[in-house]
């Protein structure tokens, strides 16, 4: 859809995902590793300015992007609630534990693994993601001054409420779609909500 409209669009592989290297040790993992690709990327790209969105552990990425770049005039966050400014996120805590195998796969946890890996992902990498995620305090939210939209799926709210998240965020505004989390992103109305935002003066 966006590609139809005349967008340039621009997909990163983060580290330990799809073609991207996998290491295999936490320090490559460390520090927002992934904020600095990110930032890498678009000055490789010499992008003045850009819109971005975000969706599910993207959103967490973008969020503190936005704290460290001021290229991005637009930013959207899909799929995701207010939790993840909590550095110990048990949530969080419990899939690092699973994928890095420090305890068994339970009732939270297992869909996720078995899901990884069904499509090959590189599990011990999925496990320095977690225990390195990115966390932007409610502060830093506070600070945010780029148009934001927050949507989320009307059956999404593992990881917290997204309503909390919206308005931790000036300048933001919020849409509800149907959906849960594996597939909200895939419906017609959260791609025109999203369009209609970056099209909006």
């Amino acid at each position: 859809m966006l590609l139809d409209k005349g967008y340039r669009v621009v997909i990163q592989d983060l580290r330990g995902n799809g073609h991207s290297d996998k290491p295999q040790h936490k320090e490559a993992y460390q520090d927002n590793a992934e904020i600095q690709d990110l930032i890498s990327k678009a000055d490789h790209l010499e992008l003045k300015n850009c819109m971005a969105i975000g969706y599910s552990k993207g959103s967490i990425v973008l969020v503190k992007l936005l704290t460290q770049d001021k290229r991005i005039s637009k930013a959207v966050l899909g799929g995701m609630g207010i939790d993840f400014t909590d550095p110990i996120w048990d949530r969080r805590i419990a899939f690092a534990d699973a994928f890095s195998d420090r305890v068994e796969a339970n009732e939270l946890t297992s869909r996720a693994i078995n899901y990884a890996k069904s499509i090959n992902a590189d599990i011990a990498a999925l496990g320095f993601l977690q225990d390195h995620q990115p966390v932007t305090s409610l502060q830093e939210l506070k600070a945010i001054k780029v148009p934001t939209l927050v949507i989320a799926g009307d059956e999404d709210t593992d990881n917290g409420n997204p309503k909390d998240l919206q308005l931790a965020i000036p300048n933001s505004s919020f849409i509800i779609v149907e959906g849960d989390h594996n597939n909200t992103c895939k419906q017609q109305n959260f791609a025109s909500a999203i369009l209609k935002f970056l099209q909006d003066e």
